[in-house]
């Protein structure tokens, strides 16, 4: 896969995260968030199922032994589950373009933790296209009037530890040569680690899960399954701070689909928003190969 291709199948991944907003705000009517998001995990993990087996089955040289891809992929598991916890508690009192804000704080963080955790400075267009990405966010959420509450700030909390997540998710994938089995085995841990928490502490029955059998379907299938999973494989082929801001592009997605299906209209700050944070991909994309063309080019 060429660095393109990756950052375009990164771009549709935001669409559909973006549009998963929507469908996580309708399973908070009957379900609560730790359940609903264990449920939604454990079937994106049955999907990836039968991929995962094809992959270990087809690998080439030496056995990959449990104790070496198992650790790796629950600690994986442990960071996506926290993120998206707390994203779920919050989006139960809070709006889908806000929450779409507030997650996209992940975007400077990401490099941050790559300089300070794996000592790699990202290329400079990393920190103007980080910071444009979330002054846009603050104009497409209408933020300068934002008063923050409880889901707000479960929201803020959920991007460390997605930013941790897109860090180190392409690296386990990428030197254990298993992205569906990697992806399978986090969905799992999630999954499993989710429901054992909502079975003590939340109302968790059969009744709820049929009520939101919907909402639970599309986030589970769609946006676990398919475009978590979709996720692992490019960032193999993908710098974790190019990916950051690439996949921040799903604030503009949330907002979009909240105006469409929830009536969450933008206004002119919100649209200029939008621009602004286009204009940040494009400048993060498209610098660093600028550079490459003029320092390969002959004197």
């Amino acid at each position: 896969m060429t660095r393109l291709q990756a950052n375009l199948l990164l771009t549709a991944i935001a669409i559909v995260w973006a549009s998963a907003f929507v469908a996580q705000a309708e399973g908070m009517k009957t379900m609560g968030p730790v359940a609903f998001t264990g449920v939604r995990f454990l079937l994106g993990a049955l999907l990836v199922l039968p991929l995962a087996v094809w992959e270990w089955r087809r690998r080439s040289g030496p056995p990959l032994p449990w104790r070496r891809w198992l650790p790796l992929s629950v600690g994986l598991g442990v960071l996506m589950g926290l993120g998206a916890v707390m994203q779920q508690i919050g989006i139960v009192s809070t709006t889908v373009t806000n929450a779409g804000f507030l997650t996209a704080l992940y975007v400077p963080l990401v490099p941050i933790f790559s300089m300070l955790l794996l000592r790699e400075p990202p290329h400079w267009s990393v920190w103007p296209g980080g910071a444009a990405c979330l002054f846009g966010a603050f104009l497409l959420s209408g933020a300068h009037d934002l008063v923050l509450h409880t889901g707000d700030a479960w929201v803020i909390a959920s991007a460390i530890p997605w930013a941790l997540h897109v860090l180190f998710v392409g690296r386990v994938a990428d030197r254990l040569n298993a992205p569906f089995l990697v992806a399978c085995a986090q969905f799992a841990a999630v999954g499993v680690l989710t429901l054992l928490w909502a079975t003590w502490f939340e109302p968790f029955t059969w009744h709820q899960v049929t009520a939101s059998a919907g909402p639970i379907a599309y986030t589970g299938l769609i946006s676990v399954g398919l475009a978590f999973t979709a996720q692992v494989v490019a960032q193999r082929y993908a710098q974790a701070a190019d990916a950051a801001i690439i996949l921040s592009s799903e604030t503009v997605f949330a907002a979009l689909f909240g105006a469409w299906l929830l009536g969450e209209r933008l206004n002119h700050s919100g649209l200029l928003g939008c621009a602004v944070i286009l204009s940040a991909l494009l400048m993060v994309q498209l610098l660093p190969l600028l550079h490459q063309r003029w320092v390969r080019r002959p004197a």
